[in-house]
């Protein structure tokens, strides 16, 4: 996808004199008139909508919005600034950011900087002023759209013109940015004192807050690329594997398909974390679909199947595993060579499958977010569960070798 930006003239965190404009086009031909906000100049992605009222920092910097432009729901956007702490990635991912009501001042103690001049020195293109209300109930009815922001320079191109760029870019299905949004080394992160076992962490478009996590609980975090090979990760000599969140297409992740069967052939105990979720689902032979508008915000019911309890949980993604809800599962890959399979986990909104849970192997897995650094946190404590897996498995290892 191509696109162009440029700084605004005005100087960052200062008043505008006049609010430049802006166009929001979507495929379907809608077109949202309002005011320019980050950086000026074109940008093109499938538009989603996250209903988040708090974290928009975190939004912007989680991985998973790789190509996408996010349009907020929540009226108020940009109150409380943005800070170094908060970045929950090395930068900024969305494609194009959409809101009604832009805040011009930060006033939170913390903050460093308004998010407008995050937007710009992340040269991501936005609009504000718009009926985001209106544009919401639009791509829940319609679907996940693609669309474009142009201001500045852009705008000397005709609507037609602009929609026929929004009409030549590429679907979501289908697309990959595993590899855009992975580290290029791998990294060794060390827990305070001494480490209770060592879980190898693939990262698909990692957050800060996952090994943050696991190193709380006293795990060493050997942090991969995607990329990596299965004798590779195993050289590390993990006592868990852990798959994390990340964007695009699942069908398109073959490559990390395999290297999670090569996991699962090897017994290690396994948690993967929504695009991981899939990956699980995959490997184990179950397809994936794409939602019609997904889930994205930090306020989604999800019910664990086991014991009854509902957690107020954060979601991220477009994506789901096609599992039948009810029952005990085969896993059809390779003539049920990994056991059965049930849907731990079901999202009360929709009945979307929102975890798996092995039970003839150490796996399982959840489609939302239980690292959750915006909140809510009611989910934390499946990191608790990835710790007991992991140190079941470094005892029984050196049981063996004993």
């Amino acid at each position: 996808m191509t696109s162009t930006a440029s700084t605004p003239s005005t100087a960052p965190g200062t008043p505008r004199a006049r609010r430049e404009r802006a166009l929001l086009v979507l495929e379907d031909g809608s077109v949202l008139r309002g005011s320019a906000y980050g950086a000026r100049g074109s940008r093109l992605g499938e538009v989603v909508f996250s209903t988040g009222m708090t974290g928009y920092q975190e939004t912007l910097t989680d991985p998973s919005y790789a190509g996408q432009i996010v349009v907020q729901t929540a009226p108020h956007i940009g109150n409380t600034g943005a800070n170094s702490e908060d970045m929950e990635s090395r930068r900024v991912w969305v494609r194009g950011y959409a809101v009604r009501d832009a805040s011009r001042l930060a006033s939170s103690y913390r903050a460093e900087q308004t998010l407008d001049e995050l937007l710009i020195g992340s040269d991501v293109v936005g609009i504000s002023d718009i009926d985001t209300r209106m544009l919401t109930r639009l791509l829940r009815e319609n679907g996940s759209l693609r669309g474009g922001i142009f201001s500045g320079d852009a705008l000397a191109a005709s609507e037609e013109e602009l929609l026929a760029q929004v009409r030549e870019q590429p679907e979501m299905a289908g697309a990959s940015f595993v590899e855009e949004v992975t580290i290029a080394q791998p990294v060794v992160l060390e827990p305070e004192g001494e480490a209770i076992g060592t879980v190898a962490a693939v990262d698909l478009g990692i957050k800060g807050a996952t090994p943050r996590n696991m190193l709380a609980r006293g795990l060493r975090v050997h942090l991969l690329p995607a990329t990596t090979a299965l004798e590779d990760l195993l050289a590390v000599e993990p006592d868990a594997v852990f798959f994390s969140n990340g964007p695009g297409d699942p069908a398109t992740a073959q490559d990390q398909v395999e290297l999670l069967r090569g996991v699962l052939d090897a017994e290690i105990p396994f948690f993967g974390i929504c695009f991981g979720n899939q990956l699980l689902g995959r490997a184990l032979g179950f397809d994936t679909y794409k939602l019609k508008f997904g889930h994205r915000g930090i306020n989604q019911p999800v019910q664990d199947r086991e014991t009854g309890q509902v957690a107020i949980t954060a979601h991220n993604h477009g994506f789901a595993v096609d599992v039948p809800l009810e029952g005990e599962h085969v896993a059809p890959h390779d003539g049920g060579r990994y056991g059965r399979v049930v849907v731990s986990h079901v999202g009360l909104n929709d009945d979307v499958v929102e975890g798996l849970r092995c039970l003839d192997r150490p796996a399982f897995s959840v489609q939302y977010h239980p690292e959750a650094a915006g909140g809510p946190h009611d989910a934390a404590s499946l990191f608790d569960r990835l710790a007991e897996m992991a140190t079941a498995h470094r005892a029984a290892s050196a049981t063996k070798e004993s």
